[in-house]
């Protein structure tokens, strides 16, 4: 009798089902700002077990569990669509959309493990598994420009895991935890203290080891340490581009700038300045520009540029005083600030009254010098893709992240956003400093953790130390490609395996 006969999951109807919409939607959970952690690993552990009998449903299973996981993960996305956008039943319809088609992502990654799968349930659950989790985890981190929101990864963002990140990044974490419920789901398919023990072992020494790893100095300080102040100007999200705003706008900047010239650097938000550049320079930007460079200050902000050679507009951060620079964002949020297939699609989000825009995408990924160090700049949720960050080092010594969450108003969005940007501060070891609209704005040190923090939906300017830091983590020289490369020709091995216990059976 093979393992695979043995203690098979009972027939999965409603019972497997609802099971599965249950584990499904709790699995968010574990993520910020609840960071319930365990879940992550149970959630999916359910997931496994449930598809890892040989009765049909398997496919119903994972689909359910997939639409409850994304739709549970990410429903904040109808505040930007109900406040501003097309109304009620437009974002309830949106978002159904969005988590009926995210959903197909684990029925994906079950349909393609049980193409390969081993007929050990050890070897099944423990490795080919979560290397085909990870796989695909990493192919939707890039596929139609991509997304790495509710990557099993971020979940462990405040425990002893995340010293694995600056080794193997978030998807080295995501591997552990996949690894992780593989493990439940079979010492739970197999219930004997015999192979419970193993587990609960194993458990035990990957965390002590991630505790280890947290200990591990992969960078070091980079000159003196520097004072910085993250402006946040709370201004509501229907006035941000009315015109008759513009003044109180840039007047609550540009005051809450006036307080904080002693800093060797301030940070504006997002499209701070509510106008293109060559719009606010006369009266806005080059006094600005005069003060900063007599004060000894330097000044970031974000503001949206026009190239009027190439026509081409720019979501952007300009640097005011020793030097000015411009960094243009490449990485944009598809159909939030330009849409693909725009003559086919265009009608269609009408309906929903989407906010589009219209922005081009920068090409250059150097830093930019501010406040006598070299910033790696990352505009919105370009912070939650460790390659876009990674363009930038190891020249740059410290991280800053711009950006405006005022869309997703106190939704659960601005938190899980958060976690993200501190998962590349952990994998890069470097502070990050982070200036948002209306929250959270943060400073961040080189473990991730956060050492001053404004309070969201106010207007506040936070003053913040922090140590610029230098070289290279592991995970900067490789990033994912070790992972993907392990996960793929694993992939490859088990199909083999499995044709030649075919052709032989």
């Amino acid at each position: 009798m093979t393992e695979t006969d043995t203690a098979a999951p009972p027939r999965h109807r409603w019972p497997g089902l609802t099971l599965a919409l249950i584990a499904g939607a709790l699995s968010p959970v574990a993520y910020a700002p609840v960071g319930w952690w365990p879940l992550a690993f149970v959630s999916l552990a359910v997931l496994f077990y449930l598809v890892s009998g040989p009765e049909r449903g398997w496919g119903r299973i994972a689909y359910v569990w997939g639409v409850a996981w994304f739709t549970a993960g990410a429903f904040w996305i109808y505040h930007s669509i109900m406040f501003y956008g097309g109304g009620f039943w437009a974002a309830v319809i949106f978002c159904a959309v969005l988590g009926l088609l995210f959903g197909l992502i684990p029925l994906f990654t079950v349909w393609l493990w049980r193409q390969v799968r081993p007929a050990s349930d050890a070897i099944a659950l423990l490795i080919a598994m979560p290397l085909v989790w990870v796989l695909v985890e990493w192919v939707r981190s890039w596929l139609l420009t991509g997304t790495t929101w509710l990557q099993l990864g971020y979940s462990q963002t405040d425990t002893w895991l995340n010293g694995f990140a600056p080794v193997a990044g978030s998807l080295g974490i995501s591997l552990l935890v996949a690894v992780g419920a593989g493990a439940l789901a079979w010492a739970a398919r197999n219930p004997v203290q015999l192979r419970t023990f193993p587990v609960a072992l194993g458990f035990v020494l990957v965390f002590v080891a991630g505790l280890g790893l947290r200990q591990v100095d992969w960078t070091d300080p980079a000159g003196e340490p520097l004072d910085a102040a993250l402006l946040q100007g709370n201004i509501p999200q229907d006035v941000k581009w009315d015109p008759d705003y513009r003044d109180l706008t840039m007047s609550r900047y540009l005051n809450l700038t006036a307080d904080h010239w002693g800093s060797d650097l301030v940070i504006w938000p997002e499209t701070a300045v509510p106008m293109y550049q060559h719009q606010a320079s006369r009266e806005y930007l080059a006094p600005l520009a005069d003060e900063a460079g007599e004060r000894g200050t330097d000044v970031l902000l974000g503001i949206p540029t026009y190239d009027p050679d190439s026509g081409h507009v720019y979501n952007s951060v300009m640097a005011l005083g020793s030097d000015i620079g411009f960094y243009h964002k490449r990485h944009l949020v598809p159909f939030g600030e330009y849409v693909p297939f725009r003559d086919q699609l265009g009608p269609l989000l009408d309906v929903f009254g989407a906010p589009l825009g219209d922005f081009n995408a920068g090409r250059s990924a150097a830093p930019i010098r501010a406040a006598g160090q070299n910033a790696a700049i990352s505009i919105c949720y370009e912070i939650t893709f460790a390659p876009v960050v990674a363009a930038s080092l190891p020249e740059a010594t410290y991280l800053v992240n711009v950006s405006n969450d005022a869309w997703f108003g106190t939704t659960i969005g601005p938190h899980q956003h958060l976690q993200k940007a501190r998962m590349r501060a952990i994998e890069f070891q470097r502070p990050l400093l982070r200036s948002t609209n209306n929250g959270i704005t943060v400073a961040v040190d080189e473990r991730g953790r956060i050492t001053d923090r404004a309070p969201q939906f106010q207007p506040a300017a936070l003053t913040a130390t922090f140590q610029p830091r230098a070289g290279s983590t592991p995970y900067l020289l490789w990033l994912d490609w070790p992972l993907v490369v392990l996960s793929a020709g694993g992939l490859v091995l088990f199909a083999g395996w499995r044709w030649r216990s075919g052709r032989h059976a």
